[in-house]
C-alpha cells in the first residue's frame, strides 16, 4: 500500500487478449522483462512454496466470520436455544466455504473480479441495481462493526454507547492512517488480538466441560424449536455469509502471479481451495466455542438471578460475564480489546471490499479514508440513533437486524457468481464440476426460499398484532407485496438470463495476443504455463 494511504485505482488496466497494458510500450516491455524473471524460480519450487504464495486471502475472508455481528448471533444463539442451532453454523460454514472457493476460482481463471464481470455483462440499469444492493450489503455490515467498537470504547473508557458510536469514525481513520507504515504488520497484530479472545473462548470451554452429546446433537441433528428460532438461525446464516466477501474474494487472488495455463490455473485453484479451507475450519471452531459457552453458562442450572437476568438480554456490552470463570476482573479489557480489534480489522476488509465494487461496477475509485468515511457516517445514522433511544439492547437488535438483511441480499451477488463460474462464454473449458454447481444451486435456492417465507411469516406476524387501522395496514401491504414481487422477480431475472458477452480467451489466442503485442515471442500451447499472468498491481497493492 502506498504511504499516502490510498489503494491504487482497481482494473483500470485494459484487458485485450489476456495482456495487461499500462504505461509506455518501453516500460511495459521492461516491466514484463522483471516479471518473467522473478517468474523463473516459481516455476522450479516445489509444491509447499507455491502454496504458501498463494496464502493470505482466505485468511483475510475469514476475519469476515469473526466480527462482531458473528460474535452477537453466536451469544445471542447459545443464550436463548444453547447447542440447537450450532447445525446452522456448520451449514453456513461448508455453504460459504463452496461459494468462497467458487469466487476465488472465478477470479483466477477469468483474470477479473466478480462486479467487473457484472458490469460488462448485464444492461446498465441492472448494474446499478447490483451496485447499490453490494453497497447496502457493505453497509449492513458495517453497522455491527461500528456497534462491536462502540461497545469495545464503553467497557474500556466507561463512556456511554452513543459517544462511542461517533468515536468509531475518528478510530478507524487513524488505524486506515497507521497501515502506511505496514498493512501486513498491522494485521498481524490485530489477528493477534483476535485469536487472543478466541484462546479465552477455548479456555472457558474447557472450564465448563459441556456434553459432547448434546453438542453434537445440535451440531447434526437440524432443529427450530421455540419462538424465534428461525429468526435467530437466519441472523447466524447471514453473519456467516455476506455479500461482500465474494467481490472481495474474486479480487484478492488477483494479487497473485498465476501463469496463465489451464494447468497452472488448476492449481492455483487448488492451492486457494486448501488455504481457504484452513483459515475457515479456525473461523468455525471459534463460531462454535462461542456458542457453546453461551449456551452452558446462559442454561445452567445454578444460574444466579443476575446472571439470568443478564443472559435474558445478551448483548456484546454483557458478554464479559461469560469469561470471567478464566479472566476473573481482567476479563472486561481483554474481551473490549479483542471487540475493538475485531471490529477494526473488519472495517478495513469492508473498506477494499468498497473499493472493489465501486470500481467494478462503476469503473470509479475513491479514496481509503474518503471511501471509510462516507460508508462509516451512513453506518453511524441508525447506529446512534438506536444506541440513544434504545440503548444497548436495541443496538444489540439492531446488530441481529443488520444480519437478516445482509442474508436477503446475498442472492444478487451469488447468483452472478454461480452462472459465471459455469459460463462456457465467462470460464471456457474451465467450468466448475457439475456435483458442485448442482449442490451450490441447491443450497443457493434454500436460502431464498427461507428467506422469503421468513419476510411472510413477519410480515404475517406483524399484521395480525400491531394496532394499526385498517387503513393504515392495507397501505402497509400494498407496499410489503410490490418489494416481495419486485425481490422475487429480481432473483428470477439474474436467474434465467443467459450470458451474452464473452470473455473467456484460449490459451493459443493469448499467446498469440502477446506475441503481436511485442510483450513476449510467439510460443507453442503446451509451453503456456511458463508464461506469467496479467499481473494485477494494483490488486496486490491492495491486499493486506
Amino acid at each position: 500500500m502506498e504511504g499516502t494511504g490510498e489503494m491504487r485505482e482497481i482494473g483500470r488496466e485494459a484487458h485485450h487478449g489476456g495482456v495487461v497494458r499500462s504505461g509506455s510500450e518501453t516500460d511495459e516491455h521492461k516491466e514484463k522483462t522483471v516479471d518473467s524473471e522473478k517468474d523463473e524460480p516459481f516455476r522450479v519450487q516445489p509444491k509447499w512454496r507455491k502454496f504458501l504464495a498463494h496464502v493470505g486471502p482466505g485468511a483475510l475472508v475469514a476475519i469476515g466470520f469473526l466480527d462482531p455481528s458473528n460474535l452477537e448471533t453466536d451469544m445471542q444463539a447459545g443464550a436463548d436455544f444453547k447447542y440447537e442451532l450450532l447445525w446452522v453454523i456448520l451449514v453456513g460454514m461448508i455453504f460459504a466455504l463452496l461459494i468462497q472457493t467458487l469466487a476465488a476460482n472465478l477470479g483466477v481463471k477469468t483474470g477479473r473480479h466478480l462486479a467487473e464481470l457484472c458490469r460488462e455483462e448485464y444492461p446498465r440499469y441492472v448494474n446499478i441495481f447490483l451496485w447499490i444492493i453490494a453497497e447496502l450489503a457493505v453497509i449492513s455490515d458495517d453497522i455491527p462493526e461500528v456497534l462491536g467498537t462502540a461497545f469495545a470504547f464503553n467497557i474500556l473508557l466507561k463512556i456511554p454507547v452513543w459517544a462511542g458510536v461517533i468515536l468509531t469514525v475518528f478510530s478507524t481513520l487513524l488505524l486506515l492512517g497507521v497501515q502506511r507504515f505496514g498493512a501486513r504488520k498491522l494485521e498481524f497484530i490485530i489477528a493477534a488480538f483476535m485469536f487472543t479472545m478466541a484462546a479465552c473462548f477455548f479456555g472457558e470451554l474447557s472450564y465448563l466441560r459441556p456434553s459432547a452429546g448434546e453438542v453434537v446433537k445440535g451440531m447434526f441433528v437440524p432443529s427450530l424449536q421455540g419462538k424465534g428460532a428461525a429468526a435467530n438461525a437466519i441472523a447466524l446464516f447471514g453473519a456467516i455469509i455476506t455479500p461482500y466477501n465474494l467481490f472481495l474474494h474474486s479480487a484478492l487472488v488477483l494479487s497473485r502471479k498465476t501463469p496463465r495455463s489451464d494447468k497452472s490455473i488448476r492449481a492455483a485453484c487448488r492451492y486457494f481451495l486448501i488455504e481457504c479451507s484452513l483459515a475457515f475450519i479456525v473461523a468455525f471452531l471459534i463460531n462454535v466455542s462461542v456458542v457453546v459457552v453461551a449456551g452452558s453458562i446462559c442454561n445452567a442450572n445454578n444460574l444466579s438471578p443476575a446472571d439470568a437476568s443478564t443472559c435474558g438480554d445478551l448483548t456484546l456490552q454483557s458478554t464479559p460475564l461469560l469469561l470471567r470463570n478464566v479472566l476473573g476482573r481482567s476479563s472486561s479489557v481483554v474481551y473490549a480489546v479483542a471487540l475493538l480489534a475485531s471490529g477494526q480489522s473488519t472495517t478495513i476488509s469492508c473498506t477494499f471490499a468498497g473499493q472493489v465494487i465501486m470500481q467494478g461496477f462503476l469503473d470509479m475509485r475513491m479514496k481509503n479514508w474518503v471511501r471509510n468515511l462516507i460508508t462509516r457516517v451512513i453506518a453511524i445514522a441508525p447506529s446512534l440513533i438506536v444506541s440513544i433511544v434504545s440503548g444497548p439492547s436495541g443496538a444489540g437488535k439492531l446488530i441481529i437486524l443488520s444480519s437478516m438483511i445482509l442474508s436477503f441480499e446475498l442472492p444478487f451477488a451469488l447468483i452472478p457468481l454461480l452462472k459465471f463460474c459455469n459460463s462456457s462464454k465467462k470460464v471456457g473449458p474451465l467450468k466448475e464440476s457439475i456435483y458442485t454447481v448442482v449442490i451450490a444451486w441447491i443450497l443457493s435456492f434454500a436460502l431464498i426460499v427461507v428467506n422469503t417465507y421468513f419476510l411472510v411469516w413477519t410480515y404475517v406476524d406483524w399484521l395480525l398484532h400491531n394496532n394499526l387501522p385498517k387503513y393504515a395496514n392495507g397501505l402497509v401491504s400494498v407496499v410489503v407485496f410490490a418489494l416481495m414481487a419486485a425481490y422475487l422477480l429480481a432473483v428470477v431475472y439474474l436467474t434465467f438470463r443467459k450470458d451474452t458477452v464473452t470473455t473467456y480467451v484460449p490459451v493459443p489466442e493469448r499467446a498469440q495476443a502477446q506475441a503481436e503485442a511485442g510483450a513476449a515471442p510467439p510460443v507453442a500451447v503446451a509451453a503456456d504455463e511458463d508464461q506469467p499472468a496479467p499481473f494485477r498491481k494494483d490488486l496486490a497493492d491492495a491486499s493486506m
